[in-house]
């Protein structure tokens, strides 16, 4: 089975399609080094696109896309579809929200440790999120820019920012919709 390698293209489904381009995934970033876990392969590469994977990895999604079609085989040409959103840049550091204030965080979540022990950082957000009263916050610390999650907690309509501190340093934060 062969599938276009755009923007939009699930990481599982590119993997399913292509099996030997985990390799060429894993060699772009070393953030790409949680594919290896089962339970994220089964679950965040089934929802998360090349474009958010790129965002993560801290790396050009144009280049990510060339060399991924490079080591398929296919041509390197962008389609005029995919230009719409090569080059987006991630949301990261915009401005500060009213509502963001560090005294308000009640509830810190380290989605690295998660990851390391086998664990999906999705479940654990959500549950926090409800053991949150109106106006706590969550703080989602991370090595990488959790773009799959921030796309979910903003449909289910939480309010999020996220802000690089030193490279390799995230903080996500979440104020629940009440």
């Amino acid at each position: 089975m062969s599938i276009p390698i755009t923007p939009e293209t699930k990481i599982g489904e590119l993997l399913d399609a292509y099996p030997h381009l985990e390799e060429a995934l894993l060699q772009q970033s070393p953030h790409f080094k949680h594919l290896k876990n089962p339970i994220l392969r089964k679950t965040v590469a089934k929802v998360a696109t090349l474009e958010k994977a790129a965002q993560m990895g801290g790396i050009p999604l144009r280049q990510l896309i060339a060399t991924l079609r490079q080591a398929a085989g296919l041509p390197a040409e962008h389609s005029t579809a995919d230009r719409g959103t090569i080059g987006r840049p991630a949301e990261v550091d915009g401005p500060v929200p009213d509502w963001l204030d560090e005294a308000k965080v009640k509830l810190m979540i380290d989605a690295d440790r998660l990851l390391e022990s086998g664990q999906v950082p999705l479940p654990r957000v959500h549950q926090g999120v409800r053991e949150l009263t109106p106006g706590q916050l969550l703080c989602i610390v991370s090595s990488f820019n959790p773009a799959p999650l921030l796309e979910v907690l903003a449909k289910a309509g939480h309010q999020v920012y996220i802000r690089q501190g030193p490279p390799g340093a995230f903080r996500t934060y979440v104020l629940p919709a009440r």
